[in-house]
């Protein structure tokens, strides 16, 4: 057993009183009560002191008592210094109730020093002290050996069976106190991590259905200050008012997804291949996916198929679902754009040719690839055969 463990204090969560109830305040309040009664009435029955020795033991007795209370008090704070010379101070105290005829008060006194003792000090201090403070009732007590045994090793039994339930009490209240600032900084982390969540939900909204609707509204107008025909203008702010509406179809889409009413992932690929004029393909046996992984799935499509018709318009779009062992891939496409015209990026920032990037500088394919790794999946994007191609694989 290590050193220290002998000069270590008691945890002081073990000693912290609980809230009481009313009920428990009110006994405990009664036993004390009882305590007081049974001492007063053993130290003045039988007519031991007459005039102004009544007097004198009243005094020695109110002082036991303070000095009983100072020193919990004592203990309970733990200074070192302190409760050692008040332990000896009650010894002593208990001598001269004894020599005063006051038995009562002083085998109260060696007695409830020696379990208080072992409850609340140290180890090597606590055995120093109720040996001290049992040697000198078992000195002073004019009972038999048997009964005077019989005291004592009740005394030490309990002093240590109290002392190892506030052990045990002070393990458990420390293992709350633990336990409750996990679940503090879970409910954080839940909290940062829903917000990670809405954020690239809006994103994914709101950036599509506005940097698109900038687009032909931009267009519109560099038409206008040319002098263009009234019906190609019309024509742009048509298109405009569709990308409106569709963003407000994605809109009511996310605040389904954020409440965990989500439409069946194939669903979902086919009203999008069909608004997009996308070809769908699916292979594998379709099976129902979890809610974060059918929504990666989602929203991948989305952001890769609105960055096609973005920075390749006219290209020919595939989306290619795969069931897969464990896992699903989606497999988004976009061909040679027309004659004259470039395939673009699917977000801000350039990407080396010939090879798949794993990452980029704009936040659609930022997001997209936080919601793979967030899985345990994975994200591909890059330049494919002069066009684009975007792979998805996260566990399903």
């Amino acid at each position: 057993m290590p050193g220290w463990y002998w000069t270590r204090w008691q945890s002081r969560e073990g000693l912290e009183r609980e809230a009481e109830s009313r009920p428990r305040r009110v006994l405990t309040l009664f036993g004390r009560v009882v305590l007081l009664v049974v001492i007063g009435w053993g130290t003045f029955s039988g007519g031991k002191y007459a005039g102004w020795a009544v007097a004198v033991a009243a005094a020695g007795l109110v002082a036991a008592v303070a000095l009983c209370a100072v020193y919990l008090r004592v203990t309970r704070e733990q200074h070192p210094a302190a409760s050692y010379l008040l332990a000896a101070a009650l010894i002593g105290a208990g001598w001269l109730a004894n020599r005063g005829l006051a038995y009562t008060l002083a085998d109260f006194l060696w007695i409830g020093l020696a379990v208080t003792a072992l409850i609340r000090l140290p180890p090597a201090p606590a055995l120093l002290t109720a040996a001290a403070a049992l040697a000198s009732y078992t000195a002073a007590s004019p009972a038999s050996w048997l009964s005077v045994a019989a005291t004592v090793g009740g005394s030490l039994l309990v002093g240590f069976l109290l002392r190892l339930d506030i052990e045990a009490r002070g393990t458990a209240r420390r293992l709350l106190v633990q336990e409750r600032a996990v679940r503090a900084a879970e409910a954080e982390s839940a909290a940062l991590a829903e917000r990670a969540r809405i954020a690239r939900e809006i994103h994914d909204v709101l950036a599509h259905s506005l940097s698109a609707q900038l687009v032909h509204l931009e267009a519109a107008r560099l038409m206008l200050d040319a002098g263009a025909d009234r019906a190609q203008v019309r024509e742009r702010v048509v298109a405009a008012r569709r990308m409106a509406q569709d963003g407000l179809v994605e809109t009511r889409q996310a605040l389904s997804a954020l409440r965990g009413e989500l439409t069946p992932v194939g669903e979902f690929l086919v009203e999008l291949a069909e608004r997009e004029r996308a070809a769908l393909t699916v292979t594998g046996t379709p099976r129902p996916l979890a809610a974060e992984a059918g929504l990666a799935v989602r929203r991948t499509a989305q952001e890769a198929v609105t960055n096609v018709r973005k920075h390749a318009p006219g290209a020919r779009c595939s989306v290619e679902l795969r069931y897969l062992d464990g896992v699903v891939e989606l497999e988004v496409r976009n061909t040679r754009a027309p004659r004259g015209q470039s395939t673009g990026e699917l977000s801000d920032g350039e990407l080396s040719d010939g090879e798949l990037a794993g990452s980029g500088s704009g936040y659609g394919l930022l997001g997209m690839r936080e919601r793979a790794e967030l899985l345990g999946g994975a994200l591909l994007a890059g330049p494919e055969d002069g066009g684009w191609r975007v792979l998805l694989r996260v566990p399903a």
